[in-house]
């Protein structure tokens, strides 16, 4: 099992999570549609290259955006971050991946 946490401007929260659960992301049990978030505050800098959804090249630019937390099956990872990439507008998104120990 592992978590799947990924930061996301509001305009793309429930796109993300419905793409991720449309994958089987999210199922606890007989639950699925799981996830945990909260709002935040990133802030990035695009640099020369870069084809950035929000802000200017050069420029440090900072956005209201959600944290989400959700589970995901070992068999399902990699199609769930193929799918959270697809669905996300950020050129580079920003995700961290845990592996989980069941106890």
């Amino acid at each position: 099992m592992y978590k799947l946490c990924y930061f996301v401007p509001e305009s793309h929260l429930e796109k993300t999570k419905q793409a991720l659960f449309d994958v089987g992301a999210g199922r606890i049990g007989d639950y699925d549609s799981c996830a945990w978030q909260c709002r935040g505050q990133g802030q990035f800098r695009p640099l020369d290259g870069s084809d950035p959804f929000l802000g200017a090249v050069g420029a440090l630019e900072k956005v209201d955006e959600y944290k989400v937390e959700l589970v995901c099956e070992d068999s399902l990872i990699r199609t769930a971050l193929e799918a959270l990439k697809q669905a996300h507008p950020y050129e580079e998104p920003a995700y961290e991946v845990y592996r989980m120990e069941l106890l």
